[in-house]
Parts: structure tokens; sequence; C-alpha cells
């Protein structure tokens, strides 16, 4: 049967998969992912052995329409990422859509992400979050932090290594040095991190002891200013 299966892989433990995932993954006539070398140590892990295709931000805008084609002419195709869910801040977006548009039954498998440990481990409130993605590298940065200066739900976002105490540093001076964040790092890998405490302080901990490898950035949001009763 024509179709499309969005499979989330684990975010770095190799055992973060479910028995659905490996099933849909050992069954398609072929999966699309970004790093064939890297989706092939997770399938070899679990014993698949299946036609890898890479499918990234590189070459997705190229490839989408023939990748429809041989689904619409009977082709089962898995979509994976080198982790997480695919199009969330990952390639899938444009395949998803334009199957969608061609009437192709899509099948989105729930698994591994980093965003919900990320969030309940920070121990803010997780009864309402905005989850942001990647902050822009460059241009539009200091507009994104002033835009979400008065947010109150908590902000949940991806942000690299390299960019880490920018991002402290920033939040600090548009959100105020007080207010409470968690830099999670290496989610379900060997040195998984969870560093709370306030922007300044996280930012004087970065500055001292780097953060390394995968990063999740949770802020607080904003608290709620109580309304004065006019009498």
């Amino acid at each position: 049967m024509s179709q499309l299966i969005l499979v989330p892989t684990p975010i770095g433990n190799l055992d973060d998969i479910t028995l659905r995932a490996i099933k849909v993954l050992k069954e398609v006539d072929l999966i699309l992912c970004e790093d064939t070398r890297h989706s092939g140590k997770l399938l070899q892990h679990h014993g698949i052995s299946n036609k890898l295709v890479p499918f990234h931000q590189h070459n997705e805008h190229k490839v989408t329409a023939s990748l429809i084609d041989q689904i619409k002419s009977g082709t089962r195709m898995a979509l994976i990422t080198d982790a997480g869910t695919p199009g969330i801040s990952d390639p899938g977006f444009l395949l998803v859509r334009a199957a969608i548009e061609q009437n192709i039954p899509v099948e989105v498998l729930p698994g591994a992400t980093a965003v919900i440990p990320a969030l309940v481990g920070s121990g803010f409130s997780s009864e309402r979050y905005v989850y942001l993605g990647f902050p822009p590298q460059k241009k539009g940065r200091q507009t994104f932090w002033l835009s979400l200066a008065q947010e109150q739900r908590t902000m949940v976002m991806y942000e690299s290594p390299h960019r880490i105490l920018k991002a402290l540093k920033e939040t600090s001076e548009v959100f105020g040095p007080d207010r409470r964040a968690c830099v999670v790092r290496e989610l379900t890998k060997m040195f998984e991190t969870y560093h709370r405490g306030t922007l300044s302080e996280l930012l004087l901990e970065g500055e001292t002891n780097k953060y390394k490898g995968e990063i999740v950035l949770v802020i607080e949001g904003a608290e709620i200013k109580s309304r004065k009763t006019r009498k």
C-alpha cells in the first residue's frame, strides 16, 4: 500500500525506540534518512536490513517530487532523521506537505524527543509551554528574544553548544538576570546533565565549565502581574 510513515529515532540511547518503529523499519520498501552511515548503525543495532536512501536539507527540495511519484506508484516509505521525530527542526515538512496534497496516507509514529524530557526535568510548569526550535543564528536574533520578553509560558528551544553562552547572555539582558532557566545537555547519553539556576548563574557556570554536546534550553515564563482593581 502506498504510504509515508514518519518514524522517530533515538536522541542518544539506541534502545529508546518502540517495538512498532522497529517493525515498520523492517517492513517498508525503503527508508529515507539524513545520513546513511549514522542510520546504518541504528539499523544494525536492531537487526534491521533495509535500503537507506539519503534525504536531508541539502537535497529535499530536489528529490521530493520524485519520492512522491515513487510512493504513488506503490512504494511504502519510511522517513527517519538522525535523532527524534522527522519534521521537528529536521527535514520532513516538505515531503509531508507534498504527500498530503497528493492524498497519500501519512502516518506519524510516537517516539523519542528531547523537548518533553527537558521540559519536565527542568522543574518548570509544563501545563502550558511553547517550543521555539533553534533561535536565529544571526539576523533577527535580537528581535526574536525581544518578542518573547513577556511570554508567560515555559519556553523550550534547541541551541548549539557554540552559541549557548551567547544565548544565555542575550536572554539575561532581555528577560533579566534573575529569570530561572535550565540548560539540558546530552539527554539519554552517558553525560546527561540538567544545569538549573538563574540566567546569570548559568552564564557564569558555562563560562567556567563549557557546555558541550546536544543542548536544550528551557526558560521559565514571565510572571503574571496581578491587575489592581479600580475602585
